[in-house]
């Protein structure tokens, strides 16, 4: 049994009565469905005055019922959130395979009607900042307004519903707008970051064949500036079905769309007459976006998500797990190529105001993002947890410099957040602070596991399982594995957020192949993961990357975890090679922080942390400097093509230069590879 780590934080009885998650509970004990737990009503209302805020077994009741009666949970929402149905839906579930589970058929609704419904005159919709310009304020009014426009511009050039509208834009106001435009009349988004190259933008966006392009003429990071044109110019060569490209002169504000084909200014897109702000009812699985894979090894999987799915979730997950109120400002650091752009626009459904900043988050330091949640100021701080522990390994300290009185909750997502780097968070940023660590993807738009303002947070740990996600733990044999055990982390029931098809997959052959293909009819993510007796989570790398130690298996998080306790150390990776022979190489690539040098000291210090923190099969056969360690431009650590490089597989199979943040970063695996071929 794993000793339970340290609570550093918990709520006070005031956080439970004001959560959204605690109203909910009120609402549904009051409003009771027929199968709801009898213990569960009888539990809710002394809560409040119970010395325990809230008891983790009345958030079981909840979440087990959540999940055995998912029909009735997920109409409860509806519901409960008031959804603004064109037509009423007449079945909530009618088919709940999986793959292939239907959701409230005859629905029809439109998620950007569901932004604009807290639309207020007393607060900015979008607060906006980026390395060169200071806040900027966007208004409801003014949003509505543009958004009405944008819309109206795309009918005029032929954009009807199913059609789809690409863009390449940095994270600002433009994106945000649209987006909202291009749901609101029934089309389908789809979007990149600029730092995409022209053919991993045309490796994705060749997929849906868009009609219309957004684009910037380029964008600033880390105080350098990179002009963009060219590679537009490359994309629409690419693209033969863009018929129209809307210029955004944001890098210059004089640049002009010299070479671009069919291009019409911002400005003017913006001039179109318009009436009133209006929504196209489609059905509640009509295409909304379409997001993608990371195509680290092919070419991105183009996964698109409907208008309910998304909607139903992203009110779910926003109000109970991240708690967001009406008036507070949400933040997370993301670009236009990430899903946690998307879910950032999803912090509108609750009235608050999105916080968008675009730019490097270590220039001029470490401190920018610090500084940004301090003047908006922010209440709801998202980032990434590479993020948090470059910030914990450089000493920096926010609650020294800044004011940040009106922060609530820091959350962390995009890799396992080490127990240390909660710690730090506690002690250098806010000693009173509601840490919520997530996990979930691309796959949903959405978080599987996260936060939950009526449950402690023990270092290290995720809080808890989401509402109406039936996340279990499972060994090989497809058995859940008992409590603190490792197993794979699989889900046994439908979720509407969960793709409704892969775009250009009409047997659903890849959609099955990605997710259900090793244990038929239910959902296995690739993740190892541990639930706790306590019903909180830990999340140990991905299943797929496995390091296979003697027939033990090893989650490579475990080694990130006891590595980032060492200073001289700036990143790392591993991977195991198995032989045909049975013998197995694991070998640590390591970084280190300036002025660091890996002598045999450092050396034994890694063995010695990983040997003492863990068992001897943790530590790796050799220790390499390597100039970089690769990442996927969405900000993950590249093992599996690392691993298919070593192993000799042609490059081609084993990694696409145009997904990469740092495509140079592979050229020392390469030269590696071949040095190995060499001595076989």
């Amino acid at each position: 049994m794993h000793q339970i780590p340290p609570v550093l934080w918990r709520p006070q009885a005031a956080d439970v009565r004001h959560s959204h998650l605690y109203r909910y509970m009120q609402w549904l004990c009051a409003n009771p469905p027929k199968d709801l737990s009898p213990a569960l009503i009888d539990l809710i209302p002394g809560l409040p005055e119970a010395p325990e805020p809230m008891r983790a077994d009345t958030y079981d009741l909840l979440w087990n019922w959540s999940v055995q009666h998912p029909a009735a949970f997920w109409t409860s929402l509806w519901h409960y959130f008031e959804v603004m149905e064109h037509t009423p839906f007449q079945v909530a579930l009618p088919d709940a395979r999986m793959p292939g589970a239907r959701w409230f058929e005859g629905a029809t609704l439109n998620y950007a009607e569901h932004v604009f419904r807290k639309k207020s005159i007393d607060r900015p919709a979008i607060l906006y900042f980026d390395e060169r310009r200071p806040l900027t304020l966007l208004s409801w009014q003014s949003l509505e307004h543009q958004t009405a426009a944008l819309a109206a511009f795309l009918k005029l050039k032929g954009v009807g519903v199913g059609d789809r509208v690409a863009a390449f834009l940095p994270n600002t106001p433009h994106a945000i707008v649209a987006v909202l435009a291009t749901a609101s009349i029934g089309a389908v988004w789809s979007s990149c970051s600029p730092d995409f190259g022209a053919a991993s933008v045309a490796d994705r966006f060749a997929q849906i064949e868009p009609k219309v392009l957004f684009t910037v003429d380029g964008y600033s990071y880390g105080g350098k500036s990179f002009d963009k044109r060219a590679v537009v110019q490359d994309i629409c060569d690419r693209l033969p079905t863009i018929e129209t490209v809307v210029f955004i002169p944001h890098l210059d504000e004089n640049a002009r769309p010299d070479g671009i084909p069919n291009a019409v200014s911002w400005a003017d897109a913006l001039s179109t007459a318009a009436g009133p702000l209006t929504f196209e009812a489609v059905a509640f699985d009509h295409p909304l976006w379409v997001l993608y894979s990371s195509g680290t090894t092919g070419v991105p999987k183009a996964i698109t998500h409907g208008h309910g799915g998304n909607l139903l979730e992203h009110l779910k997950y926003l109000h109970f797990h991240n708690d967001v109120h009406e008036g507070e400002h949400f933040f997370w650091y993301s670009t236009t190529g990430w899903m946690m752009w998307n879910f950032l626009l999803g912090s509108l459904l609750t009235g608050a105001t999105a916080v968008l900043y675009d730019g490097s988050p270590g220039f001029p330091d470490l401190n920018i993002l610090w500084e940004v949640a301090a003047v908006a100021p922010i209440h709801h701080f998202g980032t990434s947890a590479p993020y948090l522990i470059s910030c914990m390994k450089a000493g920096v300290s926010p609650s020294d410099t800044y004011n940040l009185t009106h922060l609530r909750s820091i959350g962390s997502t995009g890799s396992p957040l080490p127990p240390e780097a909660y710690d730090w968070v506690y002690k250098h940023v806010k000693p009173r602070v509601w840490l919520s660590s997530m996990a979930g993807g691309t796959d949903v738009c959405t978080a599987w596991v996260g936060g939950n303002p009526l449950l402690p947070v023990y270092q290290g740990e995720i809080q808890c399982r989401c509402l109406g996600c039936a996340m279990e733990s499972w060994d090989e044999s497809g058995q859940p594995v008992m409590p603190d055990e490792v197993g794979e982390m699989v889900v046994t029931k439908p979720m509407p957020s969960m793709p409704i098809y892969f775009w250009n997959d009409p047997d659903h052959s890849k959609y099955g192949s990605s997710y259900f293909e090793h244990y038929p009819g239910v959902w296995r993510h690739g993740d190892w993961l541990r639930i706790t007796p306590r019903g909180s989570l830990l999340i140990l790398g991905r299943s797929d990357a496995t390091l296979n130690r003697q027939g033990v298996r090893i989650g490579t998080a475990e080694i990130y975890r006891a590595l980032d306790q060492i200073p001289d150390l700036r990143d790392s990776l591993i991977i195991n090679l198995e032989y045909a022979d049975g013998t197995d190489w694991m070998p640590l690539f390591v970084t280190l922080a300036p002025g660091a040098v890996l002598h045999d000291e450092l050396v034994k210090t890694i063995k010695q942390t990983l040997r003492n923190t863990y068992s001897p099969r943790h530590v790796p056969d050799d220790i390499m400097e390597v100039p970089d360690i690769p990442y996927t431009i969405s900000g993950k650590k590249m093992e599996m093509p690392v691993k298919k490089v070593l192993q000799q597989k042609p490059l081609d199979k084993a990694f696409n230069r145009d997904s990469m943040k740092n495509p140079e970063s592979m050229d020392f695996f390469i030269a590696l590879a071949e040095k190995l071929a060499g001595q076989a």
